[in-house]
């Protein structure tokens, strides 16, 4: 269920501990270890079956204190008066702390005893240097897609900043365009004249020259 992200969590009455070795079992595949999603869905499951265990544990050990606690609430539901007693609150509060008291000791234990197991889990992985590869070519594979995804936001971000600038500066952006190509063209018009008098300027000098050298006619 894990595998295919089905909802799935612990009931009362389960094997608790047999759910939880499984789980760490398949924490241990590389399937599990490479799939957050998996990861977390098995550690949550963990969690509840501790939380139950804990609880039907708290159900043996204080079984008289609970059935006690369970009179003393149905009693204050029939007497509302009870309820202003301050003795009577005391009682209560005195067992419910007792009980609460123990169920978070419990529910430390087993904590840091599915840490402990978990972490020998994870340091054989982190001692596998085939599985450090992998988990670094993944890494690496995140990272080239994460950039990737960056470069096309931008491009995204470019083209939508394009379009906010408006018509207006679209247009306007246009008109600079088409008075730097008059000014082009008008530029290179007066190249061309002022080329053409120069030459028209040095062949009249060159026609001056050559009646020079002929001399006056006789």
């Amino acid at each position: 269920m894990a595998l295919t992200s089905k909802p799935f969590q612990a009931f009362k009455g389960q094997n608790h501990q047999a759910h939880i070795t499984s789980h760490l079992n398949f924490i241990s595949t590389n399937l599990a270890r490479n799939n957050p999603m998996i990861m977390g869905a098995l550690e949550k499951n963990c969690f509840e079956h501790i939380s139950m265990m804990a609880q039907e544990q708290i159900e043996v050990e204080f079984r008289e204190e609970l059935m006690q606690l369970q009179q003393m609430q149905q009693q204050a539901q029939q007497n509302p008066a009870m309820q202003q007693n301050p003795q009577f609150q005391q009682q209560i509060m005195q067992v419910s702390m007792k009980v609460e008291a123990r169920k978070a000791g419990l529910i430390a234990e087993m904590m840091q005893e599915f840490k402990d197991e978990e972490n020998k889990i994870m340091g054989q992985f982190g001692n596998d240097p085939i599985a450090k590869l992998k988990a670094r070519e993944l890494d690496l594979r995140a990272m080239d897609d994460t950039a990737k995804r960056e470069q096309a936001e931008q491009k995204i971000n470019m083209e939508k900043s394009k379009q906010l600038m408006g018509q207006e500066q679209f247009d306007d952006k246009l008109e600079q365009n088409e008075d730097l190509a008059e000014l082009r063209a008008e530029t290179s018009l007066t190249k061309q004249m002022m080329s053409q008098e120069a030459k028209m300027q040095q062949d009249r000098m060159k026609q001056r020259d050559v009646k020079i050298l002929k001399g006056p006619r006789r």
